[in-house]
């Protein structure tokens, strides 16, 4: 018996390929937070970023599939919005406006997702090597993601692939947490 074969491709976000990866996502967030997002809120969510947006040359949305089945995938964009976290704490203050949007070129990682049949297999850090090559191949020298306060093996992930908190890991998460990494 061999071991699975496993791609790495770039698809479109409107890829039949993503959408294992977007209702796995619903189901996760509507699970984890059903107390704090409305179907609507959901919706909203997982629509926020347009398909450009993960797609050349700013950005890149990656699957991985093993013998042709899509087991985990990530994207990122360029990042434009106001960073979060406390920029007292921020590794790099300079390396923001006063306005807090990145002056450096910026990538910010989304939608990092393992199919739960997966899991426990060191699929997501092989996303975030892949994302991270590309990222830089893009000409990007910093990465961003925010991950939600209820998903400690996001949280697990970051740390453990060299990610910088930008928040008091000591302290209990209430809102986005977002982590940082140079490149």
């Amino acid at each position: 018996m061999s071991a699975p074969t496993l791609e790495v491709r770039s698809v479109a976000l409107g890829d039949p390929l993503v959408a294992p990866l977007l209702a796995e996502l619903a189901h996760e967030y509507a699970t984890r937070y059903h107390d704090l997002l409305t179907e609507e809120s959901l919706r909203d969510e997982l629509e926020a970023y347009p398909a450009h947006e993960l797609a050349a040359p700013g950005g890149d949305l990656v699957l991985l599939l093993e013998d042709g089945v899509v087991v985990a995938g990530g994207a990122f964009r360029r990042r434009t919005e106001p960073e979060l976290g406390d920029a007292i704490r921020m590794v790099r203050p300079h390396a923001r406006a006063v306005s807090g949007v990145p002056v450096v070129a910026t990538a910010e990682l989304k939608r990092i997702w393992t199919a739960t049949a997966h899991r426990r297999r060191g699929l997501a850090s092989r996303v975030l090597v892949e994302l991270e090559a590309r990222a830089a191949a893009a000409g990007y020298v910093r990465l961003y993601l925010t991950t939600g306060p209820r998903q400690p093996e996001a949280v697990g992930l970051y740390l453990a692939n060299g990610y910088t908190p930008l928040f008091d890991p000591s302290a209990e998460p209430t809102g986005p947490l977002p982590f940082e990494k140079w490149l």
